[in-house]
């Protein structure tokens, strides 16, 4: 059996890894929701945009489902911690979801205009909410949290619905819609033809352009940003227990892990770097290599955010000290044991089946197609 420390580390990768997947894999489909009422200049345009993703999209679902259950399993106080301190977001997150099934579902089932506008609208909102929430939290995580925790380990939030909305955060959540909609815009780019590819090229250019832009200043104003750092000793092996430890705010502390490291950053330069590819590409016509590339983005982006709070998951801006770390928010040494091995054996089966169904349902989705196919598809 693995260490308790390493156990520790390697779940804090394999949640990195989930949330990874989620922006690569549902972002697209997130991406394409929140174009479907801008590109498509009419309903046959916007069913092709909706058929792109139709095959996969509940599949892509299972990335999102799984990462907040790893995080349920494997950091039992930060799932409990975010979701009720969170809830009205995450409640906003769930309500907008609803439109999404829903959406994809019911939108064709009638003729008439004004239904089908309604549901493209709902589509919309059931990509976007949740795509600026998202961000607006890992805004949030970087600025601390309003939590604490008292002595027999009740955790209680301070803060409040609207707190979460503070300037920082709305730059983070920006960022976030823009990523994933520059993921959504180059594979809408890789599937269609004709005028709906080009305007899905001049998408991806803009939204690449707003994302490099929005990075590089959240980058900025967290490097004049006071971060967290544990001043005490602490045993990373030892159990879960958050007050068993001293935090302090200082600052630059969110820069601090690429002082220690510098090779990390290459992290944050596959942000930028992955977000520029995927421009370049998609005007150069090589639509693949800028999906690979708008992938790389969300891979650095995400991985900056982790990086640079390492080893804190959720600091706390009320008490330092009950800041959740990778090192004292986690389950059980056997926990973690049995989820290793569970990660091992099953992931590796959830990427050969994806890989294989976009091998199988690959190709461009036409008008034509649309057509002659008016009574099946979505």
């Amino acid at each position: 059996m693995l260490d308790y420390e390493t156990l520790k580390l390697i779940w804090w990768l394999l949640v990195g890894v989930l949330l990874v997947g989620f922006a690569i894999m549902d972002g697209h489909d997130m991406g394409v929701g929140i174009l479907l009422p801008f590109l498509g200049k009419n309903d046959t345009e916007r069913r092709v945009m909706i058929n792109t993703v139709a095959p996969h999209w509940d599949g892509n679902q299972v990335w999102f489902v799984t990462a907040g259950g790893a995080i349920f399993a494997a950091w039992p106080f930060v799932y409990a911690t975010a979701f009720s301190g969170m809830y009205w977001a995450l409640l906003l997150v769930l309500f907008a979801l609803f439109f999404r099934p829903v959406g994809f579902d019911y939108r064709s089932k009638l003729p008439d205009p004004r239904w089908r506008d309604g549901w493209d609208w709902a589509l919309f909102a059931g990509s976007a909410v949740p795509s600026l929430v998202f961000g607006v939290a890992f805004g949030n995580l970087l600025l601390g949290v309003p939590f604490h925790f008292d002595d027999s380990l009740r955790s209680f939030y301070t803060g409040s619905f609207w707190g979460l909305l503070n300037p920082f955060a709305l730059l983070t959540g920006a960022v976030s819609v823009a990523m994933l909609t520059l993921q959504g815009a180059t594979f809408l780019a890789h599937r269609t033809e004709g005028d709906l590819q080009a305007r899905a090229q001049h998408a991806a250019t803009l939204f690449g352009v707003l994302l490099i832009a929005g990075f590089a200043g959240a980058g900025v104003w967290v490097s004049g940003m006071e971060g967290y750092a544990i001043t005490s000793v602490f045993d990373p092996n030892a159990p879960m227990n958050p007050l068993m430890k001293e935090v302090a705010r200082v600052p630059g502390g969110w820069i601090a892990n690429y002082g220690k490291a510098p090779l990390l950053w290459l992290v944050p330069a596959a942000g930028l770097g992955g977000a520029l590819i995927a421009v370049l590409m998609v005007r150069a016509g090589k639509t693949l290599l800028a999906f690979v590339g708008s992938s790389l983005a969300c891979l650095g982006i995400i991985g900056t955010a982790g990086v640079s709070l390492f080893p804190f998951i959720m600091p706390s801006s009320s008490d330092p000290r009950s800041s959740l770390t990778a090192w004292d928010a986690v389950s059980s040494h056997y926990t973690l044991w049995v989820m290793f091995w569970v990660a091992l054996i099953f992931t590796p089966i959830v990427l050969a089946y994806t890989g294989w169904a976009y091998r199988v349902m690959r190709g461009k989705v036409t008008d034509d197609y649309i057509r002659a196919n008016d009574k099946v598809l979505y």
